[in-house]
């Protein structure tokens, strides 16, 4: 069992900053996959972002590639979302979430994640 808690959401204007963290406790943190998806109102739930175990591979959604960066600290047992140059159209709740498998194949389907977050909220205004 993992459980996952999210933090750093905020309000902010285009062109800004956010930190978004993910605090895991419970099984070794450290055999999962994690990831970061985004649900705006009246969408699917949306890839953002993932993170190997070892943190040596990390894999983004073309959306938010060279905008986002996702690191986790294993002694920590944290994932974060470094994201800048934010736009209107990354507003959303942003969910952390765990993949107890061991291939980074999927990473971006939603389904294959055992544990979430609660999730984040994140408004961007132009």
């Amino acid at each position: 069992q993992v459980q996952l808690v999210e933090s750093g959401g905020g309000s902010v204007q285009a062109g800004a900053s956010l930190r978004l963290s993910c605090a895991a406790s419970g099984d070794i943190f450290s055999s999962f996959i994690m990831g970061w998806f985004r649900q705006a109102p009246g969408k699917e739930r949306e890839f953002v972002a993932a993170i190997s175990g070892s943190g040596d591979i990390t894999t983004y959604a073309d959306s938010v590639k060279g905008r986002f960066a996702i690191s986790r600290d294993n002694a920590k047992n944290t994932v974060t979302l470094q994201m800048n140059s934010l736009k209107p159209e990354d507003t959303a709740v942003y969910y952390c979430a765990a993949d107890s498998s061991s291939s980074m194949y999927g990473v971006s389907w939603w389904i294959n994640y055992d544990y979430w977050g609660q999730g984040t909220q994140v408004s961007v205004s132009s």
